[in-house]
C-alpha cells in the first residue's frame, strides 16, 4: 500500500504522552462525530452531536490498512482516536483485539468518557493496553463551560462511569486534563474529583495547537501540577516532555484528524 493511500489510519505523530503513535480512526467521516463541543478542539466545533453507537468502519478494512504498513516502521503505540469520540464505534472492542493480533505495540484509546456509564462501552475498552480519559471539569456548570455537551449529558454520570470502569480495568489508566483560562482557577476542585478515581497517571495539558483558546504558560501549568501532587503515582505536564520529529505516512489525513501538524510538533 503506497504512502498517502490510507483511509483509516494516520500519522505516526510524536506524542508527548504516547511516544511515536500511529492513529487509528474508527469513525473516519468528513464531519466530526462527537458528543462534546470543546472550545479548544483542534478539529473545530461540533456541528451535530452524535450520541448513538454504530459501525462506521468495518474492522477488516482497518486491519487491512495496518497490515499494509511499511516494513520496519517503528512505533511506540497504536492509538484509537481521530475525527471524534472513538467509543461511538460499536466495533471498538473488536478493532482493539484485532489490532493486537497483527501488531506488537500497545493499543491505547483516548476517550471523553461520556458513554463510559454504559456496560457495553466499558467492556469494549477492556482489552486496551492503555486508556486515557478526559476530565476538564468538576461539576455540571464547568462541564458545560469547558466541553459543552448536549443538555442530557450529566457530569455525575460521567464520573460514575469512569469509576466503574476503573474498578474492572487492571491496566494502565490515565486522566488527561486540558487547562485554559476557563478552568485554571478551578484546579483544586478538579483535583478533588480526580483523587477519588485512582488513575496511574495524570496528564496536564494546555492547547498548544491552533484553536480559539490561548495556552497557559509553563509556569502556570507547573503551579497547577503542585495542586495535583499525590493524585496519582505520576503527574506530568505537556511542557516537561520534549517531542522529536516524526514524518507521517499521510500528511493530509494526519492534519484532518490531528489538527495543524509540523515535523517538530508533539500531541
Amino acid at each position: 500500500m503506497a504512502a498517502g493511500s490510507y483511509q483509516y489510519i494516520y500519522g505516526p505523530v510524536q506524542s508527548w504522552r504516547l511516544g511515536v503513535s500511529l492513529g487509528v480512526d474508527p469513525l473516519s467521516r468528513p464531519e466530526k462525530l462527537c458528543n462534546f463541543n470543546c472550545r479548544y478542539c483542534q478539529l473545530g466545533p461540533t456541528v451535530h452531536f452524535h450520541c448513538q453507537r454504530d459501525i462506521y468502519v468495518p474492522t477488516d478494512d482497518i486491519i487491512s490498512e495496518i497490515r499494509g504498513l511499511p516494513e520496519g516502521l517503528k512505533l511506540d503505540t497504536i492509538t484509537l482516536s481521530g475525527r471524534g469520540e472513538p467509543t461511538l464505534a460499536r466495533n471498538l472492542g473488536e478493532i482493539i483485539r484485532a489490532v493486537q493480533t497483527v501488531r506488537p505495540e500497545p493499543v491505547a484509546v483516548i476517550t471523553n468518557a461520556v458513554l463510559m456509564d454504559r456496560p457495553d462501552v466499558r467492556d469494549d475498552l477492556g482489552p486496551a493496553d492503555l486508556v486515557l480519559v478526559k476530565m476538564d471539569a468538576f461539576d455540571q456548570a464547568s462541564l458545560q463551560r469547558m466541553n459543552a455537551p448536549p443538555p442530557d449529558v450529566r457530569f455525575d454520570s460521567i464520573v460514575l462511569g469512569i469509576k466503574e470502569f476503573r474498578k474492572q480495568y487492571p491496566r494502565r489508566f490515565a486522566l488527561q486534563i486540558m487547562f485554559t483560562g476557563d478552568n485554571k482557577s478551578h484546579a483544586a476542585q478538579i483535583a478533588g474529583i480526580v483523587r477519588g478515581i485512582g488513575a496511574d497517571e495524570i496528564e496536564l495539558n494546555t492547547p498548544l495547537r491552533p484553536n480559539p483558546s490561548a495556552p497557559l504558560s509553563r509556569e502556570t501549568l507547573d503551579d497547577i501540577k503542585v495542586i495535583f501532587s499525590g493524585c496519582a503515582p505520576e503527574v506530568k505536564t505537556v511542557y516537561e516532555l520534549q517531542s522529536g520529529a516524526v514524518r507521517p505516512l499521510n500528511k493530509d489525513d494526519t492534519v484532518k484528524r490531528h489538527g495543524s501538524y509540523s515535523l517538530d510538533e508533539g500531541s
